[in-house]
């Protein structure tokens, strides 16, 4: 375990400083405020703590956007299109986007953000393939946190969302864990359900936990700490600020089901999230827990809550 800790280790660091330098690149032309890049670097490391995360600091896809912007018609720009987002989720990050926007003016959530962070935790949901509402036909779920790299969280959705009943994993295109789902699930797509597993609920639940604790997204400062508040990691944050500044410099769009999807995770031991959990439960797919929800309650349930300091490592 200490060999494979160290090897985790050294990726991690080689990671950041790659991420550092892309976000360089790519935010050069870019107005001030949002060309920030903090040093350093957190592992996540086993306690028993929960974390005061979105998606528990579990693995995520690592892999940065391409720095150079192909022309249009240029005959020599590549086939391939790594940084085209499929329709649906596109979709849902935008309405998403449109519908904070509307609630909440003073956030000034960017859809860019929200497409960075579909990337970055689950290659917009395997490539887009959703069905036509926008749910997964299998839940994208995170690994198992149970110390072993990552928090140790121990069941607390009775394997409802996850379909452990040991240990909690984070759950959907966005990669909520069940505990911070609970608190801010949504019906994006306007079906009666609030559902982890479908990119339209996870987009609009992602916004709203973004823009929480009066965060103005269109500062340096309020845009670190929403970050970090979904991983608390300077890795994850320069990765997830390279994918939105490429975004803003413009994406395509692709068919549901043909986007590129990533295969280097910031855990070299964890596989592309897997559909079956290492547990005998099953998951309930479009289970949306039912019922309402109050953004903020739950008790121990790990909300935005404090971030680090904007002027502070989070290490």
């Amino acid at each position: 375990m200490r060999a494979l800790f160290g090897k985790r280790m050294r990726k991690t660091t080689a990671a950041a400083a790659v991420a550092a330098a892309a976000f360089a690149a790519l935010s050069a032309s870019q107005a001030p405020g949002v060309t920030d890049v903090p040093s350093g670097g957190r592992q996540s490391t086993g306690t028993a703590e929960v974390p005061d995360s979105a998606s528990g600091d579990d693995s995520y896809f690592t892999e940065l956007p391409p720095l150079a912007t192909p022309e249009p018609n240029d005959p020599d720009a590549p086939e391939s299109d790594d940084v085209g987002i499929p329709k649906t989720p596109l979709d849902a990050y935008k309405k998403a986007a449109n519908a904070l926007r509307a609630d909440n003016p003073g956030c000034n959530l960017p859809w860019e953000l929200l497409a960075a962070i579909g990337q970055v935790e689950s290659g917009h949901a395997r490539g887009g393939k959703v069905g036509a509402d926008g749910t997964t036909p299998s839940p994208i779920l995170g690994p198992q946190l149970n110390g072993n790299g990552f928090a140790n969280i121990t069941d607390t959705d009775g394997g409802l969302y996850d379909g452990d009943t040991l240990h909690d994993r984070a759950v959907g295109p966005m990669q909520f864990i069940p505990q911070t789902w609970e608190t801010w699930r949504q019906d994006g797509n306007g079906d009666g359900k609030e559902d982890p597993n479908n990119v339209y609920d996870a987009a609009l639940a992602a916004g709203k936990y973004l823009c929480a604790n009066n965060r103005d997204l269109s500062t340096s400062a309020g845009l670190r700490q929403a970050i970090l508040s979904y991983n608390h990691s300077t890795d994850y944050y320069n990765t997830v600020k390279s994918w939105m500044e490429r975004y803003r410099k413009g994406a395509g769009e692709v068919e549901d089901g043909t986007g590129h999807v990533p295969d280097n995770r910031s855990d070299d031991n964890t596989p592309d999230p897997d559909p079956t959990p290492g547990s005998s439960s099953n998951p309930t797919p479009g289970g949306g827990g039912g019922g309402n929800s109050t953004p903020g309650g739950g008790g121990s349930t790990p909300g935005p809550g404090e971030t680090p300091d904007p002027g502070e490592s989070p290490d």
